[in-house]
């Protein structure tokens, strides 16, 4: 099956795609805890190799608490990319509320050293309504 991006943004030839997924099965909505899988794709549309150095995430929930959450690389990676190439990755984000947004930006580093930020799309997580 086809992923369907939902969103995406470009930064200097670099674009980044998100698709998100509310998991009921991960959930606990009884607990209050709410789980959702997003799948990112960094492609490198630039002249130049770039290579992930950094994640700088912004998770917000339904009641307007922020998390930052930042560190080195994706999933354990540095995915280095050539002109033309792509990197894929899943990952979850589980908030206390059934809704909220993500959003931030990875530093990257040219081929000449130099670091530049590429902004990760704002999107939204939200949990289908249930009945009560």
């Amino acid at each position: 099956m086809k992923q369907l991006f939902q969103h995406a943004a470009s930064t200097d030839g670099v674009t980044v795609r998100v698709a998100v997924n509310f998991l009921p099965e991960q959930s606990r909505v009884d607990a209050g805890k709410w789980f959702w899988v997003y799948h990112i794709r960094i492609e490198n549309d630039s002249d130049q190799r770039v290579r992930l150095m950094t994640r700088h995430w912004r998770i917000t929930d339904g009641s307007g608490l922020v998390n930052f959450v930042e560190g080195e690389g994706v999933v354990g990676e540095q995915p280095s990319l050539a002109p033309g190439q792509a990197h894929d990755y899943v990952s979850g984000c589980p908030l206390g509320t059934p809704h909220g947004s993500m959003d931030g930006h990875y530093t990257m580093q040219r081929g000449d050293g130099s670091l530049f930020e590429v902004v990760i799309p704002h999107f939204v997580l939200a949990a289908p309504a249930t009945a009560n």
